[in-house]
């Protein structure tokens, strides 16, 4: 009875270590998960703007498109007219 209990007060100091170790790795773990959904709502965020952002330029494309052909067909009824 003497030895065993010699023996768990030996042991007591590394589990108790270990608990902390565990309980810290926890910590990290779950700040880590922390900054990654930040990291990851961000991201989503971006990709979304980007997405508007090409969905803006190709209407502004197409209206340039538009604004050349009118412009062209403008200038060949004009030299028409002048011939």
């Amino acid at each position: 009875s003497e030895g065993d209990r010699k023996n768990i007060l030996r042991l007591q100091d590394p589990v108790d270590k270990l608990q902390m170790k565990v309980k810290s790795y926890k910590r990290q773990s779950e700040e880590a998960e922390e900054l990654s959904n930040v990291n990851l709502s961000k991201f989503r965020k971006i990709q979304h703007e980007l997405e508007e952002a090409e969905e803006r330029a190709d209407i502004a494309e197409s209206q340039v498109n538009k604004l050349r052909a009118k412009s062209r067909e403008f200038h060949s009824r004009k030299i028409e007219e002048e011939e």
